[in-house]
């Protein structure tokens, strides 16, 4: 097992967009964590999720101008494709988010005209 921290330096154009990406890694995504420059506070939008596979990582609206840290999880699911659920509150079971020979796509939007910030990705790889 070996930790590894993905340093991902995001700079919008002149439309507030950008498209980022992490480097490759095989095993799960721990943290995410975002340090703002100067991206338009309460504006930008990011969508990060796995390239390859195209599965969610992580959705986030109106950030910018404020730094964040988020331990993003997905839902699980048992044989036959149903929720699984903790019976008291109906809440859904969670675990964590795996790539495969992947990398994390992070689509930037709304960020202001020649804006910029961090994202560090957290990832724990399995061995081989």
């Amino acid at each position: 097992m070996s930790i590894e921290v993905f340093h991902v330096d995001i700079t919008t154009d002149a439309s507030g967009d950008s498209t980022d990406y992490t480097g490759w890694f095989s095993g799960r995504i721990l943290q995410i964590r975002y340090v703002d420059t100067d991206l338009a506070a309460g504006a930008a939008d990011f969508v990060m999720t796995l390239e390859n596979t195209g599965a969610a990582v992580l959705t986030l609206t109106n950030q910018g101008g404020t730094d964040a840290t988020w331990a993003p999880r997905q839902a699980t699911h048992d044989v036959a494709g149903a929720a699984s659920l903790y019976a008291a509150a109906g809440e859904s079971v969670e675990d964590y988010i795996w790539g495969a020979a992947d990398n994390v796509k992070i689509v930037t939007a709304q960020g202001g005209d020649t804006k910029s910030g961090t994202i560090y990705v957290t990832v724990e790889h399995t061995p081989r």
